[in-house]
């Protein structure tokens, strides 16, 4: 280890405790241990440019203990990606671009919001795979247009965590050799040693998955460090090297205890640290000039990088013009017309279960959007989700675009968000709704990041049946509609599937359709307007009706037969479909009048799943006819009817909001 190469990885040190200090707020404990690692990635072997944080062949570093921030942010510093030192004194202050935890979007070189242990092993195994992929469509001999790798540091609490355990068994049946993961073993946790709650040999568990391990027994050697990453990436395996550090490293009072997890150290403390290395106690926030000097040479190597991959791109693009302008097409993103592509609303005129739309529909985008690539948790079959022609993405052949996740659903959803923020990429996951609960975390990481991933949802309600309540959502509908930036959709036919697909491709944010087992009619007013979330599939013949029956997905049909009957009764309602509850209110205040105006106050809400967020469209004289409780294994037939889904119930229930 060179002198100057110990002071950069001291500043680093020094710049976290101060920053975590100054804040009262933030961990200390692993930035200390982990800083020579990750400084030896960061100026020694990985390629990146901090005068181009977006350069698309840079190698990805993924923080996935994500509590680490200030060390991270004292690398983006300390490399020149434009965190000025004030930036560091606002730590976790609001407004400042150092928030407690990293955040896509919000801070420049920050390739994942991290921060839940475990979802960066997934996103960093989603990079790598989006990668693979990429390579596999678009290099060409002497053309290694697409070749970068991805790095991940995660800690104890990522390897107890289970998204990482099955994104990391993924991730060798994949072959992603180019995925290489530092474990940050340094024997704490918040409740003290970590054999309070792990005394498994991490090392072994991963040999066992099919990866490359290695052991770096000391976190400070820099050159054991550096030859481990070499090692790994000459192996056609993922790699993980395992470094043995020391939380707190050389803080007297707090190193290899669990105190310097995740509080300040304390004046006298940094103090004290600032003196173990050789630095001056009395400056804070201080970097030598001479640090900045040393890594403003990386970034001169990382612009040398890119220019010779620029060099590079121009010659591919005179070799291979077409591929060249399909890979900027792909990076740039597909936004077809699907408006006013009347083929893209066409469908057979019979009833049929929107799951089976919703894989007419991904066919559809396949043709339109040739880097769309995504898959279930083993459930394609049932999913609808397997798009033909399309080939399966494998170690062996990485150009397919159908994912085999396995039962996986919690990775999944972390994988997906990684192939998202990689770029050059549309990703789609699947599994039934129900079990979204698993991918919940996932989903939500997604809405903060604005990733427009699409989520398929199948079998949507009771009308699953026989598999009774352990596989009928009732609260999922609620829970992902209570979630911000998240796109609830739940489709009553197979227009207003497209109207789903359609409008989640240009929002910021994820989608999530809630779809149908069961066989739903097809419309005949159905169709693009359900792109307004909301919106009147079939009139009453007065301008102002006497009841408004709301419904989504299957229970429209109930709204529309119940329609019927209380039209023989010389009861005029209005039934209004809504699809999609936070498009809807993004509407005009003049448009949600038109369809639900105030003056109409009998309304009626229908749908398969709990009451949760229908009252603020019924109103205080309005009712809903919904489930509140856990369903029952029985045929889909007769749950409807035992629970009171039927068109003379709702009919029923609309005349006795009338009085009648």
């Amino acid at each position: 280890m060179q002198d100057m190469d110990v002071k950069v990885i001291s500043t680093m040190r020094a710049l976290a405790a101060d920053a975590i200090q100054k804040a009262n707020s933030g961990h200390p404990g692993t930035p200390l241990g982990a800083s020579p690692m990750a400084y030896t990635l960061w100026a020694k072997q990985m390629n990146h440019n901090p005068a181009d944080p977006k350069w698309r062949n840079r190698d990805r570093f993924v923080l996935s203990a994500g509590h680490a921030s200030a060390m991270l942010y004292s690398l983006l510093h300390l490399f020149g990606y434009g965190l000025t030192m004030d930036d560091l004194k606002n730590f976790r202050q609001l407004d400042s671009k150092t928030p407690g935890h990293p955040e896509y979007g919000h801070t420049v070189g920050v390739e994942t919001t991290t921060g839940p242990l475990g979802q960066g092993v997934a996103n960093a195994v989603g990079m790598a795979m989006a990668e693979k992929h990429l390579a596999a469509k678009f290099n060409r001999p002497g053309f290694p247009v697409v070749d970068h790798y991805t790095y991940a540091l995660m800690g104890d609490g990522c390897v107890m965590e289970g998204i990482s355990g099955e994104a990391s068994a993924l991730a060798a049946t994949l072959g992603l050799g180019k995925l290489i993961l530092f474990y940050d073993s340094n024997d704490i946790t918040i409740e003290g040693k970590v054999e309070l709650a792990l005394r498994e040999d991490t090392a072994k568990r991963y040999e066992s998955y099919g990866w490359h391990v290695q052991k770096v027994a000391d976190g400070e050697d820099i050159d054991a460090i550096g030859a481990a990453i070499e090692a790994a990436k000459k192996d056609p395996r993922p790699s993980l090297i395992v470094v043995t550090t020391k939380i707190g490293a050389h803080c007297p009072a707090k190193e290899g205890k669990n105190s310097a997890h995740g509080e300040p150290l304390g004046v006298d403390n940094v103090r004290a640290l600032k003196e173990n290395l050789g630095m001056d106690p009395d400056k804070s926030f201080y970097v030598d000039p001479a640090v900045y000097e040393e890594t403003a040479k990386v970034a001169a190597k990382g612009a040398e990088k890119e220019a010779e991959w620029n060099k590079m791109m121009e010659e591919y693009a005179k070799a291979y013009p077409e591929l060249a302008a399909e890979m900027e097409q792909w990076f740039a993103g597909f936004h077809p017309d699907l408006e006013n592509d009347e083929a893209f609303w066409q469908f057979e005129n019979k009833k049929d279960a929107t799951r089976n739309t919703s894989g007419q529909v991904l066919a559809k985008l396949a043709e339109r959007i040739p880097n769309l690539i995504g898959g279930s948790a083993d459930l394609a079959p049932s999913n609808k989700t397997y798009i033909k022609g399309r080939g399966d993405f494998s170690a062996e052949t990485p150009e397919g675009s159908n994912l085999h996740f396995g039962i996986r659903e919690q990775a999944m959803a972390g994988i997906v968000n990684g192939m998202q923020v990689h770029g050059g990429l549309q990703t789609y996951a699947a599994t039934f709704l129900v079990f979204s609960d698993y991918m919940k975390h996932g989903i939500r990481i997604s809405a903060l990041m604005k990733l427009p991933v699409l989520y398929v949802l199948t079998h949507d309600s009771i009308g699953v049946g026989e598999d009774g309540p352990t596989h009928q959502p009732i609260e999922q509908l609620a829970a992902l509609r209570s979630m911000p930036n998240v796109y609830l959709w739940r489709p009553a036919d197979g227009k207003e599937v497209a109207a789903a697909y359609a409008q989640a491709l240009k929002m910021e944010g994820p989608s999530c359709f809630a779809l149908s087992r069961q066989n739903l009619p097809l419309y005949e007013n159905s169709g693009k307007e359900a792109m307004k979330g909301g919106y009147i599939l079939s009139d009453s013949k007065k301008a102002t009706p006497d009841v408004i029956l709301m419904a989504s997905g299957s229970e429209v049909e109930q709204a529309m037969d119940a329609q019927k009957l209380l039209a023989d009764e010389d009861i005029d309602a209005r039934v209004v479909s809504m699809p999609c509850f936070a498009i809807f209110d993004a509407q005009s205040e003049e448009y949600k009048e038109s369809v639900l105006p105030k003056a109409v106050r009998a309304r009626l809400a229908v749908e398969a799943a709990t009451s949760f967020g229908w009252h603020k469209y019924v109103g205080l004289d309005g009712d809903v006819l919904t489930i509140d409780h856990f369903g029952a294994s029985a045929p889909a037939a007769q749950l409807f009817e035992r629970f009171g889904f039927t068109a003379q119930n709702v009919a029923n229930k609309a005349k006795a909001l009338l009085g009648k």
